[in-house]
């Protein structure tokens, strides 16, 4: 597919990588053969609903859909997804702040369609900042704390787009941007700055999606030695502890 790609943006945050990313669509941008044909957030007061109207996405095409309650299966909430990328021909999808897991009828109906945002380096496969629990803050105050008591100096945090899969964290790696992690670094410093990496690479990964060049990143070395198991595993629980609400 060399233009003309009808994208779909979920959310459920703040959706600041989803307003750069529609800006991204407007005359001149990097994104501008790419239609947002569809946001939806997963919470009704998720602050990217405001920033998706009013960088000019219908009403009509900014929705909210819950996957909670005691009928919504993940296999009917995945459906309820489909009859609405369906309506308005998506033809891909960008995860992008999204907490729930993208249900596996959504992903097998749009296979290497789906990409995903995350603020941390990934390893599929192996131990990484990813995985149940590692979102927002905890990310990067799980990297800073592992960085320090594993006594990496020169550790580089990434900023990462993957495949969407049904395990959390596990698809593909597509994209990475490294994000050197500075003396006197705290998670909210180090936050802001592989936010800014975020926003560049999602563009950029868009713009391959759409032209049908995105190919797998393979790490020829683990990130995480088997002696500092214990110290991610420790870093990770620390994290929680910190910022009980990511």
């Amino acid at each position: 597919m060399k233009s003309g790609m009808r994208y779909a943006i979920l959310i459920s945050g703040g959706g600041t990588t989803a307003e750069q990313i529609i800006l991204a669509t407007k005359e001149g941008g990097m994104l501008a053969d790419i239609t947002i044909a569809l946001v939806v957030a997963s919470r009704p007061d998720a602050g990217g609903i405001e920033k998706a109207l009013r960088a000019g996405i219908p009403e009509k095409d900014v929705i909210v859909r819950y996957p909670g309650g005691p009928l919504m299966t993940p296999e009917v909430f995945g459906e309820l997804l489909l009859l609405e990328f369906q309506d308005r021909g998506v033809d891909a999808f960008g995860q992008h702040g999204w907490m729930p897991n993208t249900p596996r009828n959504v992903i097998e109906a749009h296979p290497r369609r789906g990409i995903n945002q995350h603020p941390g380096a990934l390893d599929p496969g192996r131990p990484d900042f990813g995985g149940e629990g590692m979102w927002g803050m905890r990310v990067h105050a799980a990297t800073l704390l592992f960085a320090r008591t594993a006594g990496r100096r020169n550790f580089c945090t990434e900023a990462t787009v993957q495949f969407v899969a049904p395990e959390l964290d596990k698809g593909a790696v597509v994209a990475r941007e490294c994000v050197p992690i500075e003396k006197g670094d705290d998670p909210a410093s180090l936050q802001s700055r592989v936010l800014q990496a975020e926003h560049a690479l999602c563009i950029r990964t868009i713009r391959q999606l759409a032209d049908d060049t995105l190919q797998e990143l393979v790490r020829p070395e683990p990130l995480i030695r088997p002696e500092e198991y214990h110290l991610l595993w420790e870093a990770k629980q620390k994290a929680r502890i910190l910022y009980p609400r990511g």
